[in-house]
């Protein structure tokens, strides 16, 4: 038996952070209304299978846009990590806006001075991104990360192996590589498990992307021919 408990207004006329599609950036919105679920429903096994949804219409105090927000969780979708008391976990909140607010989102400046190969596959990982075709455009997040570490010859049997390889290398910083493994993550869960990530998610690992392939080709194309 599926048991679904749902309330209106809770959030309605409060304030909250979110991403704006037209300014390009995170800034306050007024909730204008919203309803959330809360289901649950017992298995055949004697366990509960929960689940909270949440739906909001929210308008940016800027430009004055109106958006979608859905946000989700289930009590089968947990991340782990060890913390300082042993392994914790928490629920994984995906969160959505509508319209998708990388829509429209640019390449970096300059983007002609990367290798060919990682060019093609950072602009198909945009386009994917921008249509909000997001395992897609998690699988080409790892795909860029990939391609990085075998043009720079980084040593592994594995990505993992190969991203702290690259610190060794000094083409990343440690900070840097941990970012990566973050990355990595991200795409194995969409390739192998065909996950898709929240567009909030992938606009900021895009975001690293783009730092990352400027700091690695970009810049030191510049530096080389203005101070060689």
């Amino acid at each position: 038996m599926v048991d679904i408990n749902i309330t209106k207004n809770v959030t309605a006329e409060s304030k909250i952070d979110a991403p704006c599609g037209k300014c390009k950036a995170d800034t306050k919105h007024l909730v204008l209304t919203d309803v959330e679920l809360k289901g649950r429903e017992a298995t055949p096994d004697y366990l509960i299978y929960g689940w909270d949804e949440s739906y909001q219409i929210i308008q940016c105090l800027g430009c004055e846009s109106v958006s979608f927000k859905k946000t989700h969780q289930n009590s089968e979708d947990e991340d782990h990590w060890k913390g300082p008391d042993g392994y914790e976990s928490s629920y994984r909140v995906q969160t959505d806006y509508y319209p998708n607010p990388e829509e429209g989102r640019g390449s970096i400046e300059d983007e002609h001075l990367l290798p060919a190969k990682l060019q093609l596959i950072y602009e198909e990982t945009l386009g994917a991104l921008n249509i909000n075709h997001r395992v897609l455009a998690g699988i080409g997040i790892r795909a860029i990360v990939e391609t990085v570490c075998k043009d720079n010859e980084a040593n592994g049997n594995n990505l993992a192996e190969k991203i702290d390889s690259l610190v060794t290398l000094g083409v990343l910083t440690r900070d840097g590589a941990d970012i990566l493994h973050k990355l990595r993550v991200l795409g194995n869960e969409a390739a192998h498990e065909v996950t898709p990530h929240d567009n909030v998610q992938l606009g900021l690992a895009l975001d690293v992307i783009d730092h990352l392939l400027t700091g690695v080709y970009i810049l030191p194309h510049h530096a080389k021919a203005k101070f060689s």
